[in-house]
């Protein structure tokens, strides 16, 4: 199971993150919002996490085609609404390439099944485990 591990100081809002695979990076706020911008915002995080999770299953997918995919762009803008209580994520796919209109519709539901959207669009149970 991925894990990430995430620590903050005193240091506002800087976060040091450490995932499994020991990569490390920060998260961090804005200077207008009292951070020090050291990193993304956990919710840029989240829709990177998301646009990222897309780009390697498109290559993956196209890879193992041996289909001429250059290049894929996702965009994906996240926001939450806290008086409603909703999310919206809303994504952007661009292909690049000399793809026919079968393969960039066929990429277009690959995307769909990557890891993270596919636990975005079931239920999630978030437990949390106190020490």
């Amino acid at each position: 199971m991925p894990k990430s591990i995430a620590r903050i100081g005193r240091e506002n809002y800087t976060t040091k993150i450490t995932a499994l695979s020991r990569n490390e990076f920060f998260a961090d706020e804005p200077v207008e919002d009292g951070g020090q911008n050291k990193g993304p915002r956990p919710t840029e995080l989240f829709a990177a996490g998301l646009a990222s999770c897309i780009c390697i299953t498109l290559r993956m997918y196209a890879n193992r085609k041996e289909w001429p995919l250059d290049e894929v762009e996702v965009e994906v803008d996240f926001e939450y609404d806290r008086k409603a209580k909703k999310s919206t994520i809303v994504k952007t796919i661009r292909l690049f390439g000399e793809l026919d209109e079968e393969q960039k519709k066929r990429l277009y539901v690959i995307a769909e099944k990557c890891p993270v959207s596919m636990a975005l669009s079931n239920p999630i149970n978030i437990d949390t485990i106190h020490d």
